[in-house]
């Protein structure tokens, strides 16, 4: 019997410490299990490609049976062709003083070029996860630039912002994480994000019948979710890694392992107008898929004036942060 052919993935930003907790994960076969190879494509900077080949020689001492090939480059092009996935890691950091709208600008032409040499070298059917921040409009940025990979091909990353809140709810429920399910992240990956307890279920029962503390739900629950990254920068003195690496490879097996029975993961996707939400933006929404293909938007959630105010803003901001990299937009918009 024919085994079947490793998966391409391309991993930019390959050896900042994001990619660092990534990569081994992949290869040890965190994503796609036990009987499926993965070929890795690292992308970085010149200046950055004597430490990443430290890194290729990690990979082989690791020697994991399920990773059939690993190459490091500096050219998208190489690292893009062929790709089945490609997870956009790989940005400019926000720096003392700097607005968001000056990192969305200063990420313009690194999103730019990377969608072009995506559009231009990947498999049509390539799929695109955007880690790097502020990912919701990276990503935006480089879609625009890939007219030939279909809209709904295109990730950018709020598991992690899921999974803290998971984290968070399991704790004060004091029950194992587990638990929680039907947890979404609406919006942005910012501080307007709208981590969604009011549809969210901790042992099948709502989050609010459980945790009866309603004014912690609204008060700390929503705020500490939205800064946990800040928060851990402030205690570790860098961002998050290994948490990060860790909710890439979530997002990763959610988009292609059929969802369970009335539960849902969180990732930013091509807006088709759910919820009132406006087209055309990567925004995040409660997603499900049958088939590991496929997606769709969760249907069934209760989305009361409250909540709809929060989406509402989170939306705006997109499309603030859309209006102010018009210029750097490509065709497919």
């Amino acid at each position: 019997m024919n085994e079947p052919k490793p998966i391409q993935i391309a991993v930019t930003g390959a050896g900042g410490q994001i990619g660092y907790a990534l990569i081994f994960r992949i290869a040890s076969g965190a994503i796609f299990g036990p009987n499926q190879k993965v070929a890795l494509r690292l992308l970085e900077i010149t200046p950055a490609l004597p430490a990443l080949t430290g890194t290729l020689m990690e990979l082989e001492d690791c020697a994991f049976p399920l990773l059939a090939d690993a190459t490091a480059t500096d050219k998208p092009e190489e690292a893009f062709a062929a790709a089945d996935w490609v997870i956009l890691v790989g940005g400019l950091p926000r720096k003392d003083g700097m607005s968001r709208a000056d990192l969305i600008r200063a990420n313009g032409p690194i999103f730019t070029a990377q969608g072009k040499a995506i559009n231009d070298v990947a498999r049509p059917s390539v799929r695109v996860l955007t880690v790097a921040n502020p990912c919701n409009t990276n990503a935006l940025i480089a879609k625009s630039h890939a007219p030939d990979i279909p809209p709904e091909n295109w990730f950018a990353m709020t598991r992690l912002d899921q999974n803290r809140a998971a984290s968070q709810l399991a704790k004060k429920a004091g029950v194992p994480v587990e638990q929680v399910s039907r947890l979404a992240i609406w919006g942005n990956h910012s501080d307007t994000q709208v981590p969604d307890y009011q549809n969210a279920r901790i042992g099948g029962r709502p989050v609010t019948e459980v945790i009866t503390d309603h004014a912690w739900l609204e008060s700390e629950f929503i705020p500490t979710v939205a800064k946990r990254g800040a928060a851990v920068i402030k205690a570790r003195g860098a961002s998050s890694a290994a948490s990060a690496a860790n909710a890439a490879i979530d997002s990763i097996r959610s988009l292609t392992h059929p969802t369970a029975r009335d539960d849902c993961f969180s990732a930013g996707v091509w807006s088709r107008g759910d919820y009132g939400v406006p087209t055309g933006l990567i925004f995040s929404f409660p997603l499900r898929t049958a088939d590991g293909w496929g997606w769709n938007v969760a249907s069934d959630f209760q989305v009361d004036a409250p909540l709809r105010d929060k989406i509402m803003a989170s939306a705006r901001e997109l499309e603030t942060e859309r209006d102010a990299v018009k210029d750097l937009l490509g065709p497919a918009l």
